[in-house]
C-alpha cells in the first residue's frame, strides 16, 4: 500500500501515531529544557489518559489509526512527525539531527518496509518532518534552523518537489523554536495559524499572495505550543485544549475543534502536530 498526501488540509483518512509507553522528558529542545529546570514529574496515569483523548479525537472523526513499534530506549517516538514525511509520491525517510534520536529510524523502516516503501531517503544534511509543511498542491514550504533541519537538507528535500513543479520557500528561524510546526500549521485550506511576531511581515505577506489567511499566534502561546496543531479536513482541526484563546478563532472562523488535553506532551516540547504523521489524505 502506497501512502501519500498532497495537502496539509485534506480530508484525514490514516495517520501513524507511537504510544508513550516510555515517554519522559529529555534535555532535547528549548521547551523540554526548561521543563527539566522546575523539577516537574510526569503523572504517568494523565500522560496516558491525555493520549487516549488524542485516539478518541482521531475515532470520532473517522481516522483509522496506525502505529509504529515503540522501543524503551526512544522516549520520544511519541512524537512520529520527526522520522518520516508523507508526500504525494510516497513516504520520506528523513535524516533525525539528535543522537537520542536516530534509532526512531527503525521502527519507521519497519513499518512502511511492510507495505510499498520509500520514495526517497533523505541523506544530505539532517531534516525533520516538523520543518515540513505540504501546504496544499504545488505548494510547499519548510523551515530550516540550521540546527534540526540543516540548510542542506532542506534544499535536499526541495529539490526533489522542484522537480515536480511545485513552489517551495525555504523558511529560516531561530533554532530556539525546535521546528516550523512550532510557529506555523494550516488549519483548514487558506487558513494558518502562524506568529507573525516571530516569523516577521515578509512571511504573513507570502502567505497573502496565496490567499491564505492568518489567525496570529502569540510568542507566549507559541512557547506552550499553542500554534502546534492538525486539520483534519472538511473545516475539522484537533488543538490542545490549552490554547484557548486560539481555538475559539478557529471556532469563529467555523471550525469543529477537537480539543484533548496534550500539556504533559507539550511541556515536552511537542504537541498533536508533532505526534502525528498523515499518512492519507483525500486530495487536496
Amino acid at each position: 500500500m502506497v501512502w501519500t498526501i498532497d495537502s496539509e488540509t485534506g480530508v484525514l483518512t490514516d495517520v501513524l501515531l507511537g504510544t508513550p509507553d516510555h515517554y519522559h522528558w529529555i534535555h532535547s529542545n528549548a521547551i523540554a529544557t526548561q521543563t527539566l529546570g522546575t523539577g516537574r514529574q510526569i503523572d504517568v496515569q494523565r500522560l496516558q489518559n491525555q493520549f487516549r483523548q488524542l485516539e478518541d479525537a482521531f475515532d470520532a472523526a473517522g481516522v483509522k489509526r496506525h502505529y509504529v513499534e515503540v522501543e524503551s530506549h526512544l522516549p520520544y517516538q511519541v512524537y512520529t512527525r520527526d522520522s518520516s514525511q508523507t508526500t504525494p509520491w510516497g513516504p520520506v525517510l528523513t535524516q533525525l539531527a539528535l543522537p537520542a534520536r536516530r534509532g526512531e529510524a527503525a521502527a519507521i523502516l519497519r513499518f512502511h518496509g511492510a507495505s510499498d516503501g520509500f520514495w526517497r531517503y533523505a541523506s544530505r544534511g539532517t531534516i525533520e518532518g516538523g520543518d515540513i509543511h505540504i501546504i496544499r498542491p504545488g505548494l510547499l514550504v519548510l523551515g530550516w534552523s540550521g540546527v534540526r533541519t540543516t540548510q542542506e537538507g532542506a534544499e535536499q528535500f526541495a529539490g526533489w518537489f522542484r522537480e515536480q513543479g511545485w513552489e517551495v520557500r525555504l523558511e529560516p528561524f531561530a533554532e530556539h523554536f525546535l521546528h516550523l510546526d512550532v510557529l506555523f500549521c494550516m488549519a483548514a485550506a487558506g487558513l494558518a495559524v502562524a506568529c507573525i511576531e516571530v516569523l516577521g511581515d515578509g512571511f504573513r505577506d507570502w502567505l497573502a499572495a496565496h490567499d491564505i489567511q492568518v489567525v496570529e499566534a502569540s510568542y507566549r502561546e507559541v512557547m506552550a505550543m499553542s500554534c502546534n496543531l492538525l486539520a483534519l479536513g472538511r473545516d475539522r482541526v484537533i488543538s490542545p485544549r490549552h490554547s484557548t484563546r486560539i481555538n475559539a478563532a478557529l471556532r469563529a472562523e467555523g471550525l469543529t475543534v477537537y480539543e484533548p488535553d496534550l500539556d504533559l506532551f507539550a511541556a515536552g516540547g511537542g504537541s498533536v502536530h508533532c505526534m502525528t504523521m498523515p499518512l492519507r489524505r483525500e486530495p487536496g
